[in-house]
């Protein structure tokens, strides 16, 4: 009998360990965007070398990756800044933290039809970004533009309601941020993200008649995590990794030009 349980036992035994085993090896799983995907991958080919996997979880959408990362789907995401960050954890009633800051870009405001701000005639067409605070960048940068004027102090969090001078009336319609690069055809401006603009092949993403400049360190693009997880010694492997690998940058370099920074 005591050798019979040894017997059935051994399988059970060996089954626990392998699974142990597995869950020792579960990548970091970091979601992020295509916009930010090739120097991650990068990162990701880096971090492999040193014994450390990753696996990237892309999204088409601004809402997921904060949703699958508190549903703990995700180690991690790449893809949002502090004020979109703060505005998610208010709205969603999520309670997720940044951990650590990565680039920053610029963003502009393109068109097709006109090669100077100056140009835009009455009623023109212009879109900008729909959430809450990637629209309230895109007024800002319609305000340096000399285009609108915005209540003052109403600064990124400002909305539609917020615009207290029109001069040109300019018909204002608000897309959902990733499709921007995309409806520069229909419209006669339209604020800009180099990075997608990039992916989208729709315009020259350096030709913006107005970039808004990388000093803003709010808009540094950040590694978010759960509270539980934010010292995770995988995370903080991965982002030393993005942030000092010499692969890394030339990677940055490929798909940002000159139209980006870092933020550490």
């Amino acid at each position: 009998m005591r050798l019979r349980f040894r017997r059935l036992l051994f399988p059970v035994f060996a089954a626990l360990l392998g699974s142990a085993s597995l869950a020792c090896a579960a990548p970091l799983k970091i979601g992020t965007t295509a916009a930010f995907a090739p120097p991650l991958e990068a990162a990701v080919a880096e971090a492999k070398k040193q014994g450390l996997e990753v696996e990237l979880v892309e999204f088409n959408d601004w809402v997921t990756p904060n949703t699958a990362l508190a549903n703990k789907d995700l180690d991690a995401n790449y893809f949002q800044h502090i004020p979109f960050l703060e505005n998610a954890n208010k709205t969603a009633g999520l309670n997720l933290v940044a951990v650590a800051p990565g680039i920053i870009n610029n963003i502009g405001l393109y068109s097709k039809k006109y090669q100077r701000v100056e140009d835009l005639p009455q009623g023109a067409k212009v879109a900008i970004a729909n959430d809450a605070i990637n629209g309230g960048r895109g007024l800002l940068l319609l305000e340096k533009a000399g285009l609108i004027s915005l209540k003052p102090g109403v600064g990124y969090h400002a909305t539609l309601a917020d615009i207290s001078a029109n001069p040109k009336d300019i018909q204002i319609t608000e897309l959902e941020a990733v499709q921007l690069a995309r409806v520069l055809d229909d419209v006669d401006l339209a604020q800009g993200y180099p990075h997608y603009i990039r992916l989208a092949k729709t315009i020259d993403p350096n030709a913006a008649l107005l970039f808004d400049g990388v000093d803003h360190p709010e808009y540094v693009i950040q590694f978010v995590a759960r509270p539980d997880n934010r010292d995770d010694p995988r995370l903080k492997q991965f982002i030393d990794v993005y942030q000092h690998s010499p692969v890394v940058r030339q990677a940055l370099d490929t798909a940002y030009g000159k139209l980006y920074q870092p933020g550490w």
